[in-house]
């Protein structure tokens, strides 16, 4: 396994739209186990592959206390959203040190390969489904700051930009 590098708003490749993977193989399967590695060590709760510089749909997600309840997302596709939404502060490790609220909805309902290419569905709740909304997000090119206004965008990509 190896850990990667995570690329850091407004890293342009954030907006990439990731492809679907065609076969999971070895080579995605090492994918998943990188990513999962990376996500432990930066004290993360999800990643997708887009945020290291990977541009196919696959996420990874571990929202236990424990950090062993790791689920692969290969593929993934929200096909239920529930009309209750709620905002919640979420944060990301392309963004260390922002947090904000973001509306989203309350339930979900997703399907997806996992890392062995069986297809699943998943009906989830509270912050795993808000985690895998966030990250399937990333998949699509989109940062969770893009859920807030305009204002807030641009004062935070000047707070990141000063950062680096």
């Amino acid at each position: 396994m190896a850990v990667l590098r995570i690329l850091h708003y407004p890293d342009k490749r954030l907006h990439r739209v990731a492809k679907l993977v065609r076969h999971i193989d070895r080579r995605i399967r090492k994918l998943v186990a990188d990513m999962a590695e990376t996500m432990y060590l930066a004290s993360g709760v999800g990643l997708a592959a887009t945020q290291v510089n990977i541009h196919e749909r696959v996420i990874v997600v571990d929202v236990s206390n424990t950090h062993n309840a790791l689920r692969v997302f290969i593929n993934p596709d929200i096909i239920w959203l529930s009309k209750a939404r709620t905002v919640n502060e979420e944060g990301c490790l392309s963004l260390p040190g922002i947090y904000e609220g973001v509306e989203r909805a309350n339930q979900i309902c997703v399907q997806a390969l996992n890392e062995h290419g069986e297809k699943f569905k998943l009906e989830c709740e509270g912050f795993l489904a808000i985690c895998i909304q966030h990250e399937i997000d990333h998949l699509f090119g989109k940062v969770f700051i893009e859920h807030l206004s305009l204002l807030k965008q641009m004062q935070l990509k000047t707070k990141m930009k000063k950062s680096d």
